[in-house]
């Protein structure tokens, strides 16, 4: 984008493509007319047409560059209704799915005449995702992204291809819109919100206390790893993450003593 459109008022922004635009629509007549005339020479007609398609392509610039700078304050910040979760289930990064910035954003961007598209493609192992971001008046911008295959939990190769398609959707549009996000209040995070705390039943804290003593586990630092003060105060949401860790444990006892 041109640096002198960053710098300028956005109404002198606004102002520029009319103005332009006259200058290209007179151009074009001059060039009309020589087209028309026998003995006018090509090398020179040749000139006007490229001035010409200079003239055009700063217009459409220039357009773009107002309608993405009273687009700015519309777009809206965008709710991270997703999760990523360690092994434990635990969420341990939120983010915002594409479906949701998607359905966000479209009609912002087609009242003031931008369309988003993307191109996908693979190369040496990785996917290549392309944002454009397209002006009615012709003028595009767009970013890429390089993404290994995300084989992350149990994802097949089809799921993987499209867990890193939409990553790279995901962040490209939001390179090219500047788009903000932050935690959804009606995201399903599994009490980690900012509902009031719950603690695990009576009965899954002797669950865990005979776990504990089968894996022979260093009660403090059991509880330090899980910021609960006694087994009775571990949070229903890091039940699940409590037995993983004490069976994981158990386990490895049982194959150190399976060893010759």
């Amino acid at each position: 984008m041109n640096a002198q459109h960053e710098l300028m008022p956005a109404e002198e922004i606004r102002r520029e493509p009319v103005v332009i635009q006259a200058n290209a629509t007179s151009l074009m007549e001059v060039i009309g007319r020589a087209a028309s005339d026998p003995s006018t020479d090509v090398t020179k007609l040749e000139r006007l047409m490229d001035l010409y398609e200079r003239i055009t392509s700063r217009t459409a610039e220039a357009a773009y560059s107002a309608a993405l700078s009273e687009m700015q304050p519309e777009l809206p910040i965008i709710g991270e209704r997703g999760g990523i979760k360690d092994k434990y289930g635990k969420v341990q990064s939120t983010y915002a799915k594409w479906d949701d910035i998607n359905e966000a954003i479209k009609p912002v961007l087609a009242r003031h005449g931008f369309s988003i598209s993307f191109l996908c493609g693979r190369e040496e192992g990785q996917i290549i995702v392309t944002g454009v971001l397209r002006h009615r008046d012709g003028h595009k911008e767009q970013t890429t992204i390089h993404l290994p295959l995300d084989t992350s939990g149990s994802k097949n190769a089809v799921q993987a291809v499209g867990s890193s398609t939409s990553y790279g959707q995901r962040y490209t549009a939001r390179a090219l819109l500047n788009l903000t996000s932050r935690l959804a209040e009606d995201r399903d995070d599994d009490g980690q919100g900012s509902a009031p705390a719950r603690f695990i039943t009576d009965e899954q804290a002797d669950e865990i206390r005979a776990l504990v003593t089968k894996a022979e586990a260093n009660i403090g630092k059991f509880l330090a790893v899980l910021k609960a003060e006694s087994i009775s105060d571990i949070l229903t949401k890091d039940h699940a993450r409590a037995l993983g860790i004490l069976q994981d444990r158990i386990d490895a006892k049982s194959r150190q003593g399976a060893k010759p």
